[in-house]
């Protein structure tokens, strides 16, 4: 799916012109952008969360001239699905993750520490 086949479903979807769908579009990508342009992340719950990462500066190499080049450490844009994304595009492995979870025992509770006895107050001698 293609931008402009985006704005044609969202469209159909909400009734609207292509025009408005368009701004609607513009309007969600346009914020996404700003705010991990600021180094905030934006989470979509069931969807994924768009962040900025930083990679750190590395040396590489350059297959062509067989020689190693420096590249400059850069910030990128990462996405990372959400469960309920990776469940709907694999439903298998979301289903084997969620047996893989229910079949992991409980954790055991932490042993109390006995009670402490109150601690007594020192008397000065006179």
């Amino acid at each position: 799916m293609n931008r402009v086949e985006l704005v044609e479903k969202i469209a159909t979807t909400h009734t609207l012109s292509k025009a408005e769908a368009a701004r609607v579009l513009e309007t969600v990508t346009g914020s996404i952008v700003a705010a991990v342009r600021k180094g905030e992340p934006v989470q979509i719950i069931g969807f994924g969360t768009f962040k900025q990462v930083a990679r750190a500066a590395r040396t590489g190499f350059n297959p062509k001239a067989g020689t190693k080049i420096k590249i400059a450490a850069s910030k990128v844009p990462k996405f990372v699905a959400g469960a309920a994304f990776k469940g709907a595009v694999d439903p298998k492995a979301a289903k084997r993750k969620a047996d893989k979870v229910a079949a992991k025992p409980a954790p055991k509770a932490a042993a109390k520490a006995p009670a402490k006895a109150p601690a007594k107050k020192a008397t000065a001698k006179k």
